[in-house]
């Protein structure tokens, strides 16, 4: 029989039906705010978002990509923090619970531990990636990018990846500083955490994006940003920007539905949502505006790939005036947000082993946290020493990477679109979300387009459309 206790400290416990106790749930609607902004804010937004605009043409693709966070992002993102909060507890058992309560199969909870087993092994290589800022905020300080070339940056990065030792120093110190946090919990770990670095990285955007305005070329980093070229976009783009606003918003990785089981019941949900959403839309802007005119400002290409802030920004940096403290600034700012996602990314694994266990929350960190550290160990080595293994041609890397990006992600979406459209009952949800226009669409978007939307976007990511 599922164990449905709960306990954060060893010793708390509640059942399903009770709802979390106090020192499980959030102090306020600001502060979910800022941990559900933190989970979705990360390198995807900072990183990711730049390149892929760079690639896809610009100002076209940013609006394809709001009209997808508008109708596909928000109401999945509603629906999994609905999930969370009506079953009380991690993704696995909150599923078990729904499962009950609405009478249908108990297999039903696999797509609880599908978010929670794609949490752990996003987490596994994320380290690692997050590892490369941490490490590159030590390069800058030092002066390392000073008066690097094209090629001097793309061998400097070169060098770190080739490097073992100095891959496992990184990634584990990302990984330990995020166990540090969870270990504390709600109130006293992630709490205080997200209230300190989230208002801290927007702090440290803003200074960059004024930094970018004396630049000479802002102007032209916000035209290529904002002035649409339809022209450029393709079917392919479209597809793009789809998969980017549903993986920017930290969907179907267990960390929203476990977020979303700590919030309290009078807490708007659809108003909560639409915050995180304007939020982390917000960043990744910003982080546009700050990139951009530095590209331009350096005679760099726009559309450079995964390299633009690891090669192609390093350039940038040690051509600038004071190019050494606001590169340090910027790796940073990447390095914070990658720790509030990577906080999210182990949260549902750790609340799992206490409710299930009732270990304390040190002893989950600290099991769970050495059996990724030893997963980790492959992402390293994919790099290196293992890159000429492959499965699939696919490195280790390469074949976690694809199995969560390609198919657990959007297929715990999918199943968490049937179930809040097709298997939770109206009254239920509207119990949740409320009543009115805005519930009627979310209500025909999740019953109807987000399933749609995310067959294509899996069709796609498996290589049977393209």
């Amino acid at each position: 029989m599922e164990n449905t206790g709960l306990a954060d400290n060893g010793n708390t416990v509640v059942e399903a039906s009770g709802g979390r106790p106090a020192q499980l749930q959030w102090s306020s609607r600001l502060t979910f705010i800022l941990a559900a902004t933190g989970s979705a804010v990360g390198l995807g937004n900072i990183w990711k978002f730049p390149y892929v605009t760079g690639v896809h043409g610009g100002g076209a693709f940013v609006l394809i990509y709001l009209a997808c966070i508008l109708v596909i992002g928000l109401p999945l993102l509603m629906a999994e923090v609905m999930l969370g909060r009506r079953g009380r507890q991690n993704p696995a058992n909150s599923m078990a619970n729904l499962a009950r309560e609405f009478k249908v199969s108990r297999h039903w909870r696999l797509l609880g531990w599908l978010g929670v087993v794609s949490g752990f092994l996003i987490l596994s290589f994320y380290t690692v990636v997050a590892g490369w800022a941490l490490s590159y905020i030590f390069d800058s300080a030092r002066g390392a990018f000073d008066g690097l070339s094209g090629e001097q940056a793309g061998a400097h990065f070169g060098r770190l990846l080739a490097d073992p030792g100095a891959l496992i120093f990184w990634g584990t110190l990302v990984l330990l500083i995020t166990l540090g946090v969870v270990a504390r919990g709600v109130k006293q770990g992630l709490e205080k955490a997200v209230n300190a670095m989230m208002p801290g990285l927007f702090v440290l955007l803003l200074v960059l994006v004024g930094y970018a305005m004396t630049t000479g070329f802002f102007m032209q980093g916000l035209n290529f940003l904002f002035n649409p070229d339809f022209s450029k976009l393709s079917g392919t783009s479209i597809l793009v920007a789809l998969g980017h606003a549903f993986f920017t918003l930290s969907l179907a990785g267990g960390g929203m539905m476990t977020y979303g089981s700590y919030l309290p019941q009078h807490v708007s949900i659809a108003k909560t949502a639409i915050t995180i959403g304007i939020l982390d839309t917000l960043v990744a802007l910003l982080a546009g505006m700050v990139i951009f005119p530095l590209v331009f400002a350096n005679g760099l290409e726009p559309g450079s790939g995964p390299g633009l802030l690891f090669v192609t920004l390093p350039i940038a940096f040690g051509q600038m005036p004071f190019g050494a403290l606001f590169g340090m600034i910027f790796f940073i700012m990447l390095s914070v947000a990658a720790l509030t996602s990577a906080i999210s990314l182990i949260e549902p694994a750790v609340a799992w082993m206490t409710e299930k266990y009732r270990v304390s929350r040190f002893k989950a960190c600290l099991m769970s946290g050495l059996v990724m550290w030893v997963l980790s160990l492959g992402t390293v080595f994919s790099f290196n020493i293992w890159e000429q293994h492959t499965l699939f041609g696919k490195t280790f890397f390469g074949v976690l990477d694809y199995l969560t990006s390609g198919w657990f992600l959007p297929l715990g979406g999918l199943f968490i679109a049937i179930f809040a459209g097709w298997v939770m009952t109206r009254r239920a949800t509207e119990q949740e979300l409320g009543r009115g226009l805005g519930y009627r669409l979310w209500y025909y978007t999740i019953r109807y387009i987000s399933p749609v939307a995310i067959v294509i976007m899996f069709l796609n990511a498996i290589g049977v459309i393209g």
